[in-house]
């Protein structure tokens, strides 16, 4: 089995990267464009619905934006923990034959997904420009929440990926906790429709956390936030749980690594 240094992992991430996003769009002619397409359709429903039909969001300030950050970041969210849930077992064949960390496949798969996430976040720019919605000093706070976004995708991702090389229904059980977690998380409505107590509970979730502060940084102040909602010490535990997430992903994922090459 061959090894390599670990002054080449950087080069393995970069490489395993650029390879998935290119495999990605293949053969397909409107490429990065489907990435586009996904969640401004999804957008595009649920703004008719609930914005039309059912009236929610009245209440808060360039809601059409607001939405769209939201489905943004949860597609993220989405893309990055489902493709790195095969990534190892998606790469059997590479793992018998070469020695190196196996966390570089799971973690070259959430970058990937960063990149559709980094493109798609300067289409909601360009949606703030052309609703005259002008940054603001907080702006600059986006850049801390998307490392704390990545921490925690990554930590999830870990748990995700290390659990289907040896249960392969934990695919189907994510799919089934995705659906109950994207409407447990405000991203069609605000968080000022629900009992207090239930949005208490809500901004529990590190994920609600993080598409309410980028809210709060990018679209408007009167996003319903952590610091508004929770007091000390429990508005610390969203920002702290992508720590615990990552750190109990990467003890999970080493553990079970050793294994990985007899198991697939």
């Amino acid at each position: 089995m061959k090894k390599i240094n670990s002054l080449q992992y950087y080069g393995l991430v970069r490489e395993l990267t650029l390879t998935d996003f290119k495999l990605k769009y293949k053969a397909s002619f409107f490429g990065y464009l489907w990435s586009l397409a996904k969640p401004l359709m999804l957008f595009g429903v649920l703004l008719v619905v609930f914005s039309k039909f059912l009236k929610l969001g009245g209440s808060i300030p360039d809601y059409p934006v607001y939405l769209l950050l939201g489905i943004v970041l949860w597609t993220f969210f989405i893309e990055a923990t489902f493709s790195s849930l095969t990534s190892i077992v998606s790469k059997g064949d590479l793992i018998r034959k070469v020695y190196f960390p196996r966390i570089i496949l799971t973690i070259s798969a959430s970058v990937t997904a960063s990149i559709t996430l980094l493109l798609n976040i300067v289409v909601v720019l360009i949606f703030m420009f052309f609703s005259k919605i002008s940054l603001t000093v907080t702006a600059p706070l986006i850049l801390a929440l998307m490392i704390e976004f990545f921490i925690l995708t990554a930590g999830v991702s870990l748990i995700l990926a290390s659990l289907f090389v040896r249960f392969r229904d934990i695919a189907h059980i994510w799919e089934v906790a995705a659906q109950v977690l994207f409407y447990a998380t405000p991203i069609l409505y605000p968080l000022s429709l629900v009992p207090e107590s239930l949005g208490q509970i809500i901004m529990l979730n590190p994920l609600a956390q993080i598409i309410q502060d980028s809210r709060y940084v990018l679209i408007t102040n009167e996003t319903g936030t952590v610091f508004n909602t929770l007091s000390f010490p429990l508005n610390v535990v969203p920002y702290a749980m992508p720590f615990v997430v990552f750190a109990a992903g990467y003890w999970i994922f080493q553990k079970e690594a050793s294994k990985f090459a007899e198991e697939i």
